[in-house]
């Protein structure tokens, strides 16, 4: 099928199969026992994929419409055989995820702004959100890009230390304050200096902390505010870091950072090393909202552009 030719280079989709392998392996077992024996896609093979996919982290929404799609497709072919239902799923997840994803980036490129772009990444702690920045920092400025980093996680301590060992590892500019300054002070200065440096990036780390909806709203607001003094249309992006194994957790994650502020982009991590990478599926799709990067490895070049093309492909490869 012409629509899955290949995008990545041999070496990123090497890297992409083996983070996915834990995913895809254990969706296929379960595919396969859920049609063992069976030659026709019925009601019940339908019963059994919608349990598939549902353990599988897709979660409930999503899944309810990938099964809809293919009993449309049963009715209008009449026949079909378990055979086709690897290729048949395929296809479908595909057309979901292109409704929601439109973009088919294959590189660390940012569109063209009036000053520097800036993204400012939320999360709760422990999803890989520092590191995400890090990663992120190194592929932009590996990409020719002056990025400067902005440590606005100032209630953790060891945010701001990771954060600037990152910086000193990537050799690029950090902004910080001292521990418990205002994030929106951090988010001011970030962008007055790399307005004056001419930057072409700005990554804001921002607080994790959700026990609190109402004062994470209001500092996210402020923080916004703030830089608008600066930038006027930042930040360009808000990007939310999510951990791809920690399955629907994940969701609910997503929901209430989505009902606190505007999320206008997702990364997932973590992807490697667990069976749970349908939630890249589930998320996308239930929250409308693209997915722009995933995390397939623990090395700095394990942070991949996401494709929904090659992420399809490197899921149902068998």
């Amino acid at each position: 099928m012409s629509f899955f030719k290949k995008i990545f280079s041999q070496e990123k989709k090497e890297t992409l199969d083996k983070g996915l392998e834990k995913s895809k392996t254990t969706f296929f077992d379960k595919l396969g026992k859920a049609v063992a024996g069976k030659a026709k896609v019925d009601e019940d093979v339908l019963d059994d994929l919608e349990e598939v996919l549902v353990s599988s982290d897709v979660g409930v929404a999503t899944t309810i419409k990938i099964i809809d799609r293919i009993e449309e497709r049963v009715a209008r072919d009449k026949y079909l055989g378990t055979t086709e239902l690897n290729q048949i799923l395929r296809e479908e997840i595909a057309g979901l995820m292109s409704e929601v994803n439109h973009g088919d980036a294959t590189e660390f490129t940012l569109p063209k702004v009036d000053g520097p772009y800036v993204i400012m990444v939320v999360g709760v702690n422990g999803v890989g959100k520092t590191t995400t920045i890090g990663k992120l920092a190194y592929q932009f400025k590996k990409a020719g890009k002056k990025v400067v980093l902005g440590a606005g996680d100032t209630f953790r301590a060891a945010a701001v230390d990771q954060l600037d060992i990152w910086a000193q590892r990537v050799g690029v500019e950090i902004v910080k304050q001292a521990m418990g300054s205002d994030p929106a002070s951090v988010a001011f200065d970030t962008l007055q200096s790399a307005v004056a440096q001419n930057a072409d990036v700005v990554l804001l780390d921002t607080a994790g902390r959700l026990h609190n909806k109402v004062n994470l709203m209001n500092e996210l607001s402020k923080v916004k505010r703030v830089m608008q003094k600066i930038v006027p249309d930042a930040p360009h992006d808000v990007m939310l870091v999510l951990d791809g194994s920690t399955g629907q957790n994940a969701f609910e994650q997503a929901k209430q950072f989505t009902n606190t502020t505007e999320v206008t982009s997702l990364a997932v991590t973590k992807l490697d090393g667990t069976a749970k990478g349908g939630v890249v599926i589930g998320i996308s799709d239930q929250f409308q909202i693209p997915v722009r990067y995933i995390g397939v490895g623990e090395g700095v070049e394990d942070l991949q552009v996401f494709n929904k093309v090659e992420f399809v492909d490197s899921f149902f490869r068998q």
